[in-house]
């Protein structure tokens, strides 16, 4: 069995554990080893284009807002968008900063057509320390993978 079916497998087995309404969930590592070796895998933040400036970001990804900055009101043209920029046959990997937001869009994804939707758990900046601050216990930057600061 090769290295990206073992992922997704794992991925799947994961979302059918935690009863999730989309194909699988994978952590940061297994997420940016599909990213780098898998044809026509699309990573697709979810983040607000403040994030998206302010925090950083991943190279070769798409980004469509789940969430519109200040207020935090859903994206009504969220799949709009999406459509417009990544294909319904596509293996679609959604993140936001903690895994909550890429949830909620990975589910809607599914809903409207897409067939092989996973959400990226940990996010892109994790969770909260004891002190209140991300990057330092999991997700994408705790982990070292490749991003960008603009």
């Amino acid at each position: 069995m090769g290295k990206i079916t073992a992922i997704l497998q794992a991925a799947h087995q994961r979302a059918k554990e935690l009863n999730l309404p989309y194909e699988g969930a994978l952590y940061p590592e297994e997420a940016y080893e599909i990213q780098q070796s898998a044809p026509g895998a699309r990573l697709v933040d979810v983040r607000t284009r403040a994030e998206l400036d302010w925090v950083g970001c991943i190279a070769d990804t798409a980004a469509v807002e789940w969430a519109i900055y200040p207020d935090m009101k859903p994206n009504a043209h969220f799949i709009a968008q999406l459509e417009q920029q990544v294909d319904k046959e596509a293996l679609v990997i959604f993140f936001c900063r903690s895994g909550a937001r890429s949830h909620h869009a990975a589910a809607a994804a599914t809903k409207a057509g897409y067939g092989n939707c996973y959400n990226m758990l940990e996010g892109f900046e994790g969770d909260s320390d004891n002190n209140l601050q991300r990057n330092t216990i999991n997700g994408w930057r705790a982990a070292g993978l490749p991003w960008e600061q603009s």
